[in-house]
């Protein structure tokens, strides 16, 4: 890995099981799992309370530190989103769509679309916004070595559009985060539909390698051909795995592991984000895939092994008791945690009948994925990475504050003007307690300033 200084060093996998155990912080806001799609319409964001609730019940929240994590303000995700497709957002309600029909249909928002406008829309989008960014920043300060956030991985959307159910690309502000302090970022996406927003995001940049393995033809959103290998300085660093239906445990591996490896020798990345999509697994609603928790937690447990920060996050998944299991499982997964594979009992219990088990049996199915085919994918990727001229370098000025910070200064700087209009006329300069001698900058109501907490730093 390239430092700062320039100095290389190597990313090894942890093989020792006395080496040091690795911090993980949790991410949850109770709210974001009561919103509602509609009763047609396949994502349910309900899942991501019944993950949280597995994860009480198996007492996996005792060894990580849990945090409340802010609501993303509408500055925050301009940072790569338009300004005019977030204040639409910010403004639409089911109750005002009539006077939106314009701007519906240019940011691909409403009935005749995937992403619907229900109540609470604008609110679902910060809450799972604000809690990759959390983990993003608690990642750059050294704070953790893993942070968890099952409600974001959204990977569709785009810089001015919804698509595939998702409306701001968290993943994306996520990584422009992690890029203030982090050379190179990787991002990997083992969710069944390709990443074509966080790919188009960084389609021209070498300091974002994205990595996804998707099921390819007749299937949304139809991009992730593997001749689609990035642009301009980019070209090389978009990785595609394009595969079809009937995925097992076995073929994801013999792509992904090998893939892996000559990724972290050859990119280096100082962060990774990983979009772990449920709708991969077996008996999905919407996916093709034949994966059981245990393969599909294997990409985690394998990544993890890099000692790299990581932040992991959710994606799709549409069978809602299975994105539960897979997201506890994989939590434990992170912990180095043992799961009992009798789900212990909690609100959600009857969801996992009938037989009330963690782990899934892989349906008897036929792999449409070939020897042949497996091994070409294999063979052109990894002839991809070997072309490239070894980790990009770049030159670390330094580093921009981050979100929190710019929050504290915005509010420092509205406390000083507020001081100053409360001040003016009121015998300023004459002699009395009140009296302060310095410039305007920097003052506050008690003449100290202060350094507020910002919310996610409350554990929840």
């Amino acid at each position: 890995m390239t430092t700062s200084s320039g100095t290389t060093t190597t990313l090894s996998k942890s093989t020792s099981t006395g080496s040091t155990k690795q911090r993980v912080s949790y991410f949850y806001q109770p709210d974001v799992g009561h919103f509602y799609y509609g009763p047609s319409h396949p994502m349910k964001p309900h899942r991501i309370k019944m993950a949280h609730h597995l994860i009480l019940t198996y007492g996996l929240y005792r060894q990580m530190e849990c945090y409340r994590s802010h609501p993303a303000t509408s500055d925050e995700m301009s940072a790569f989103h338009s300004e005019d497709y977030i204040q639409f957002l910010g403004k639409v309600t089911p109750d005002n769509l009539r006077g939106y029909g314009n701007q519906m249909q240019k940011f691909n928002v409403g009935e005749y679309t995937d992403c619907p406008v229900f109540d609470g829309l604008y609110e679902f989008t910060q809450l799972y916004t604000g809690a990759s960014l959390d983990g993003a920043v608690k990642l750059n300060r050294g704070d953790c070595d893993i942070a968890i956030n099952w409600s974001g991985g959204l990977h569709h959307a785009k810089k001015s559009e919804a698509s595939g159910f998702c409306y701001i690309n968290d993943i994306v502000l996520a990584i422009l985060e992690l890029l203030k302090v982090h050379a190179r970022v990787l991002y990997i996406d083992i969710d069944v539909h390709h990443g074509d927003g966080v790919e188009e995001a960084f389609y021209c940049t070498d300091r974002v390698m994205t990595f996804s393995l998707h099921k390819y033809g007749d299937f949304f959103p139809g991009t992730g051909h593997i001749k689609d290998t990035g642009a301009k300085e980019g070209t090389g660093f978009s990785v595609n795995a394009p595969l079809t239906s009937g995925m097992t445990d076995e073929a994801y591996e013999r792509i992904f592991k090998p893939v892996m490896d000559k990724i972290m020798e050859v990119f280096q990345p100082g962060a990774i984000v990983l979009q772990c999509g449920a709708d991969s697994l077996t008996g999905d609603r919407l996916g093709c895939f034949n994966l059981s928790l245990k393969g599909h937690a294997e990409c985690v447990r394998y990544t993890k092994s890099f000692n790299v920060p990581t932040l992991v996050l959710g994606g799709g998944g549409y069978t809602i008791r299975n994105v539960a299991r897979c997201w506890a499982y994989e939590t434990s997964v992170c912990l180095d945690m043992d799961l009992p594979n009798e789900i212990p009992y909690n609100d959600y219990f009857e969801y996992y009948a009938p037989d009330f088990q963690l782990h899934l049996t892989p349906e008897q199915r036929e792999n449409m994925n070939t020897e042949a085919s497996l091994e070409s994918v294999r063979v052109d990727l990894l002839t991809q990475l070997m072309s490239l001229k070894g980790a990009p370098s770049v030159q670390m000025m330094e580093v921009p504050p981050d979100f929190e910070i710019i929050k504290e200064d915005a509010a420092a700087e509205k406390e000083r003007r507020r001081t100053k209009e409360d001040r003016s006329g009121e015998g300023m300069n004459d002699g009395g307690v009140d009296d302060d001698t310095r410039s305007d900058r920097g003052k506050t109501k008690d003449g100290r300033g202060e350094k507020r907490e910002h919310e996610a730093e409350l554990a929840g």
